[in-house]
């Protein structure tokens, strides 16, 4: 049933139009798209020389930010949304909540407060966690230490899952240089995994979608050749790949091989091992900042990175590194965030890969609405991380030129067999932005679910509609 009244988290009316999800530049195009909330086409000035046809307009967004909270309503969400939700590619009982940022109240419900597997929406969760507990600008090392005199070298992983080649060769120069000083030019080499603890594999078992979850990696354990420079760690295609079965010795053995190039006698193959209490720092290098780790893994839905930042919560939150305290520590940051819906919600992983999982529809429209919040500008990533329809990540291939959402609507995809969801944020005709969140089970197959679901966010972009008005 729809409802306009208050779910829990209170944001001041107008507060997006003031410190929105767009500042610091982004979406500026779109906001020069806004000057009419129905306004279609590019514009033809007399007298200017000939120019190529513009290129199609999208709907407004971010002029209608500064629209008044009480604009009026031109048709209840119920009548828009019920039928859509009666798709039969929804399966047979779909969720969705529908929250307007400006009004604080949650303006259409169904099933809104069930917990159901959210997919890889969950990635929306982990990544609240991760900036709440560490903050936009932190980043993950991977460092060389030795006692403070000698040669015995330990390789130390952070956690770090895009590291790639030309951080490793930065160690390996700084590593090598930091030796010679000391007087050497051989060395012994092992490596420390002890950052993270319990199984390396993820309960779906070796998989394309996801490597061995260490603390010590190179390019997400991909082989084939698929990396691809990330900041200032390296990193990696997205989607499925081959990965390695043991990404650690891997990355070790990389690096041994770097230190002979720089003129390094390695006297033994490099070993698991832990770094000696009281060693010194040779050397260090760092991923790019968490805000930028974030991004990525909601844009590309990566699931490497969303299990190794649920790891850095756990991390921050003192508690082991492992699946379970990974799952403890997201759960503790939402609800210190002051979402009781956390506490209703299961975290079996940080990636969505579990069908464990249970999150409610309500849950994630909290969230992205936290993100919302000037008060939290730290979590802004949340949404400039998201795919844009027709255009970025995961929704690159979703919607078309005609849809009133390519472009404008934002979402977190979640795709499981049987199980298809879509979570994210759109500007109404209205001015009012608005987060959503439709979750479905017992789906048909993955082209239909998608398709309906598209038209869902489809409608919320084209439709000036808000709660049903009160009996």
């Amino acid at each position: 049933m729809a409802g306009a009244a208050a779910v829990g988290l209170a944001v001041a009316a107008g507060a997006v139009a003031t410190a929105g999800p767009w500042d610091s530049g982004q979406r500026t195009a779109e906001r020069d798209k806004a000057a009419a909330a129905r306004q279609t086409g590019g514009a033809h000035h007399l007298g200017a020389p000939p120019a190529p046809a513009p290129a199609p307009s999208a709907r407004g967004v971010l002029a209608a930010l500064s629209a008044p909270a009480n604009a009026p309503a031109d048709t209840a969400l119920d009548q828009v949304l019920g039928p859509l939700l009666a798709a039969p590619g929804l399966g047979p009982q779909p969720a969705a909540a529908v929250y307007d940022t400006a009004t604080g109240k949650q303006l259409y419900g169904q099933r809104a407060d069930t917990a159901m597997t959210p997919a890889s929406t969950v990635k929306i969760a982990t990544a609240v966690a991760a900036l709440s507990a560490l903050g936009p600008d932190h980043r993950i090392p991977t460092t060389v230490v030795a006692p403070a005199t000698g040669n015995l070298l330990t390789l130390v992983g952070g956690g770090d899952p895009t590291l790639g080649k030309d951080g490793l060769r930065a160690l390996a120069d700084a590593t090598a240089r930091a030796l010679r000083t000391r007087g050497f030019t051989d060395a012994a080499l092992s490596y420390d995994l002890s950052r993270y603890s319990g199984p390396e594999l993820h309960p779906i078992g070796p998989n394309e979608n996801i490597a061995p979850v260490v603390a010590l990696m190179t390019d997400e354990g991909r082989t084939g050749g698929t990396s691809q420079a990330f900041g200032s760690g390296g990193g990696s295609s997205s989607g499925p790949a081959p990965r390695t079965g043991d990404p650690a010795g891997d990355t070790a053995r990389m690096f041994a091989s770097l230190l002979r190039e720089r003129g390094i006698t390695l006297t033994a193959p490099p070993a698991p091992g832990k770094a000696p209490q009281g060693a010194t720092e040779l050397a260090r290098t760092l991923s790019a900042p968490l805000s930028e780790l974030v991004e990525r893994m909601l844009t590309n839905s990566d699931n490497d990175l969303a299990e190794a930042l649920a790891r850095q919560t756990a991390l921050a939150a003192r508690i082991p590194a492992d699946f379970g305290g990974a799952a403890k520590a997201v759960a503790a940051r939402l609800a210190a965030l002051g979402l009781p819906q956390a506490a209703t919600a299961r975290f079996a992983d940080g990636s969505g890969l579990s069908r464990e999982n249970r999150v409610s529809a309500q849950l994630l429209t909290l969230l992205l609405a936290r993100a919302a919040d000037p008060a939290h500008p730290e979590l802004r990533p949340v949404l400039t991380g998201l795919p844009v329809a027709g255009f970025t990540g995961t929704l690159r291939a979703r919607y078309g030129a005609t849809s009133s959402a390519t472009g404008l609507v934002r979402a977190k995809t979640g795709t499981l067999s049987g199980v298809n969801a879509l979570a994210g944020t759109v500007v109404d005709a209205d001015g009012h932005l608005l987060t959503f969140a439709f979750l479905a089970a017992d789906t048909p197959g993955p082209d239909p679910a998608q398709r309906a679901l598209d038209r869902l966010a489809d409608q919320l972009a084209r439709c000036g509609c808000h709660a049903a008005p009160a009996p």
